[in-house]
């Protein structure tokens, strides 16, 4: 096994780094040399652990330009030998056909498999190597943004890492206050929707007509990899801070009909793309069913991240909307201290909020995915848009990413796959006609 040194160091490179080093030319024929061996498999098991361990522990000592050499690197020079591809694609197609055919097909395989592959599955094998796989995807999507020659690299790791995370794998878990404190840390490190201010707000969302629940990797058992935080009521809830409220009385959940969830977190941004969430909250429905029989109605209460950005893009849709508040002020919390100006906002912020949802496209025009990152997510899901509720989210966020609206999306169970497939197959976006016909006056 990996030597006990080895292994300490890697664990103590994983806290955060104090001064990092650069690649120095010498360091990148040494590293060059250690990938090759780590590519080619030299010596057996316990010399490829210990190799990996060391590629890993060089990687987590280098500043961010030695770490994107050493991605570059990797990218560059370790992928498909292009003359292997060759020739093993010229012996399959002589041999379709014939009772050699599966034969070459294997071979063709094995010459297009990269040798990417190869090392980045060895780093796999390490102490907390899924770990350092994930937060290695997280620094090479900062390094594709100004450097494409990346992306090959970004595909195959994404690929893996949706192979090592498939949701079969993973394990469902109710957290309470009587979780581990790093845990409950990490919580607080990790909400991304609704700041948790302090341990007393993270204790009201942990309390008995509160529930929170995340999927963790058998691999990464101290890492949420997304959780959900749900309130049990007994109606639908529109307003956050409300539902958020220390003070507020705890509500005797043994008489709640409605599981609110009001917030989403995915934790880890090295797994963007590898795709969980819709698994979570159907584990948790069935999970909340088993323990609350009275419970019939599944919503959310959910922010719209995008409109604000959306009509910072459109700004003719506010004068289409009846809104004459320039957008500046909208997306501040001025106006609405004043009554006036907040009844005389009411409809026409709600009209623009439903043109949003079913109108707002992510390329534009009138076909594709939506625009909203939240409706991608629950639309994709088989939700519908069931409820637009006004200055739903009074906090500076609030305001500054959609002028205060907040959205419910509710879980038919019945409709489920019905929803699922319509908006699949042809973008048909669920909602009730209220909000239908809110559009269209917008």
């Amino acid at each position: 096994m990996v030597t006990k040194t080895l292994v300490d160091k890697l664990r103590s490179m994983m806290a955060p780094p104090k001064a990092r080093a650069g690649l120095t030319t010498r360091g990148l024929e040494q590293l060059r040399v250690q990938l090759r061996e780590c590519a080619e498999g030299q010596g057996g098991e316990v010399s490829a652990r210990a190799r990996a361990a060391r590629l890993a522990e060089t990687y987590l000592r280098l500043n961010d330009e030695g770490r994107q050499h050493f991605l570059k690197l990797i990218a560059q020079e370790f992928g498909p030998d292009p003359a292997a591809v060759a020739t093993a694609h010229a012996a399959y197609q002589a041999a379709v056909g014939t009772p050699e055919q599966w034969k070459a097909e294997a071979a063709l395989r094995g010459a297009m498999r990269s040798a990417r592959i190869r090392i980045l599955t060895q780093f796999n094998a390490i102490p907390q190597g899924v770990k350092f796989l994930v937060d290695l995807r997280a620094d090479l999507l900062r390094y594709l943004e100004n450097d494409r020659e990346l992306a090959v690299l970004d595909r195959e790791l994404e690929s893996r890492l949706s192979a090592w995370f498939d949701v079969g794998f993973l394990e469902l878990q109710r957290l309470t206050w009587n979780s581990p404190a790093a845990l409950l840390e990490k919580l607080i490190e990790y909400e991304a929707v609704h700041e948790i201010r302090s341990w007393a707000d993270l204790k009201n969302r942990l309390d008995s007509d509160r529930r929170l629940y995340a999927f963790f990797h058998p691999r990464m058992p101290a890492e949420p990899l997304i959780f959900v935080e749900v309130a049990l009521t007994d109606d639908l809830a529109g307003n956050v801070q409300a539902l958020l409220d220390e003070h507020a009385p705890v509500f005797d959940h043994r008489k709640a009909d409605t599981a609110i969830f009001y917030s989403i977190s995915n934790t880890q941004v090295g797994l963007r793309g590898v795709s969980f969430g819709n698994f979570l909250l159907k584990r948790v429905i069935d999970d909340l069913r088993r323990d609350f029989p009275r419970l019939d109605k599944f919503a959310t209460l959910s922010p719209m991240p995008g409109l604000a950005a959306w009509v910072r893009k459109n700004p003719q849709v506010l004068a289409e909307a009846g809104i004459e508040l320039p957008f500046e002020l909208l997306s501040t919390a001025s106006w609405a201290d004043d009554k006036q100006q907040a009844r005389a906002l009411r409809e026409p912020l709600l009209r623009l909020g439903a043109r949003y949802l079913a109108t707002a496209k992510q390329k534009g025009g009138d076909i594709g995915p939506p625009f909203d990152p939240v409706s991608r997510f629950h639309l994709g899901n088989g939700a519908r848009i069931e409820r637009l509720n006004y200055l739903g989210d009074s906090s500076a966020k609030g305001f500054r990413q959609s002028f205060g609206l907040m959205v419910n999306y509710r879980y038919l169970l019945e409709e489920l796959e019905d929803n699922l497939e319509a908006f699949a197959s042809s973008g048909k976006i669920a909602m009730v006609p209220a909000i239908r016909r809110l559009a269209k006056t917008a």
